[in-house]
């Protein structure tokens, strides 16, 4: 997915034009002797996937060879919300719509190989690292996006009324955490990035995600056909249920976010159960494929940061992570778009700010859509 990285400590952004304006539309194995064995630690926020291994010699350089790194602090420099030390942290992490390279066999998404910001969450990760909160942000949100310097050193100017997605295809990485920091207040700490090809092989080497419909799901745009059930589904199954709008609820957006934060719940689950620990090619196979299909910020861009980023997380289990929308509303001069509910908005980001739970009248009385429930783990 990345269209602004490469491999290495530091990479590039690349910037496509602007899109989207209003329109229409742990498991530890005993070290073994003379070296430390691979090891895998593996946690996901709507149905985005962390894995990072680390051994040594080949093995090690090879898999930090893959990975793929922006430096988000030295881009946007000191014009930031201040950090807040409390012990918690707040990850941003993107999906993207690119058609490019590998993605453009799959289904849905935009068809002229630029990247746009598919999926949005800002996970945040409380004190003590036992639980956290899932705070997804609409694609379609309208917002004001603020001035921003992509990795290439490039400006872009502000924007009024543009839908939120637009932010990543303007300036990459860089910019869409300067928009997401300007409507929430909130500094974010990480990044991370998942590339679509890699996340449905990985989801395939995970030996796939088991989950329930409770209706069928058909939709021809994301290659997706579930009839009501009990399903394994595979990587293309997986990343058709996370991107389809049209097959089930009212077609929106925001239906599409009840079924991604349902999808993570179940890859939580089937990560935490999988026994990669047993075939020491699967989990090499599972690390090689993760460090190629993540992209993050620089203070995470080595396999052992993100090691120890993904150990300090494993605590979290699906039952302990609530997942909200970020409150909006429908715009009243175009049904297919949504504003912040500022109000209640603010008692989310407030909560966050604070380290502290988010009220249920955050949430309550906004847009919501009609796929909550449709499918469960």
């Amino acid at each position: 997915m990345s269209a602004e990285s490469t491999s290495g400590p530091h990479i590039p952004e690349s910037a496509t034009d602007a899109a989207g304006r209003r329109g229409r539309g742990r498991r530890r194995k005993p070290p073994g002797t003379g070296r430390r064995a691979l090891r895998v630690t593996a946690w996901t926020a709507a149905g985005i996937v962390v894995l990072g291994g680390t051994g040594v010699g080949y093995l090690y350089f090879k898999l930090n060879g893959n990975l793929r790194t922006v430096d988000i602090n030295q881009a946007l420099g000191s014009d930031r919300p201040t950090k807040v030390d409390n012990g918690s942290e707040n990850i941003l992490v993107l999906g993207s719509d690119t058609r490019s390279g590998a993605n453009r066999k799959l289904g849905g998404g935009a068809g002229d190989g630029g990247a746009r910001s598919d999926t949005a969450m800002i996970v945040h990760v409380y004190k003590g690292h036992k639980r956290a909160d899932v705070v997804s942000i609409p694609r379609d949100t309208l917002v004001d996006r603020p001035s921003c310097t992509d990795a290439h050193g490039t400006t872009h100017d502000a924007a009024t009324g543009v839908m939120f997605n637009s932010a990543y295809s303007t300036g990459g990485a860089t910019c869409a955490v300067k928009t997401v920091e300007a409507v929430t207040g909130i500094r974010m700490d990480h990044y991370l990035e998942v590339d679509f090809s890699g996340f449905q092989k990985l989801v395939d080497e995970l030996g796939g995600v088991t989950l329930t419909t409770t209706r069928a799901i058909d939709d021809p745009q994301s290659h997706l056909d579930l009839k009501a059930g009990r399903h394994t589904l595979d990587g293309e199954q997986a990343l058709g249920l996370v991107r389809t709008r049209h097959g089930v609820g009212d077609g929106s957006d925001l239906g599409r976010i009840q079924l991604q934060q349902a999808f993570v719940k179940a890859l939580i689950n089937q990560v935490r159960q999988v026994g990669v620990f047993t075939s020491p090619k699967k989990l090499y196979d599972l690390a090689d494929t993760a460090t190629k299909t993540v992209t993050a910020d620089s203070d995470l861009g080595s396999v052992n940061s993100l090691v120890d980023f993904a150990d300090g997380l494993k605590s979290i289990s699906a039952s302990h992570m609530h997942m909200v929308t970020m409150p909006v509303e429908y715009d009243p001069t175009d049904p297919n778009r949504v504003v912040v509910a500022e109000a209640k908005a603010k008692q989310v980001w407030a909560a966050l700010k604070n380290d502290r739970p988010i009220p249920a009248s955050a949430t309550k009385g906004t847009a919501t859509g009609q796929a909550k429930g449709i499918v469960k783990s």
